[in-house]
């Protein structure tokens, strides 16, 4: 069965969304940040910590991770800093 979406891995990155991690406080290097991109197709593309182990045990009910998808975490105030880049559906 085909899905709906399914991710485009020839699409390239277009522009980051919000700031980088330095200028909101999230990182003291530039080797290891969180980031979220817009790709050239619209999707986004989020950088952050890796936790479905963490997580999959204690997802809400109706949420869950398939085979080929995992949770990451990136800072709250990383989004917020994304806010105003973010298109209206």
């Amino acid at each position: 069965m085909t899905r709906p979406w399914d991710a485009d891995h020839d699409a390239e990155f277009q522009r980051r969304l919000g700031k980088t991690a330095a200028e909101v406080g999230a990182s003291r290097t530039t080797q290891d940040c969180p980031e979220i991109w817009e790709l050239d197709n619209g999707d986004i593309a989020v950088i952050g910590r890796e936790a479905t182990d963490a997580y999959a045990g204690r997802l809400p009910k109706g949420v869950s991770i398939g085979q080929d998808e995992r949770l990451v975490i990136i800072p709250g105030r990383m989004l917020s800093a994304a806010k105003p880049d973010i298109r209206d559906a």
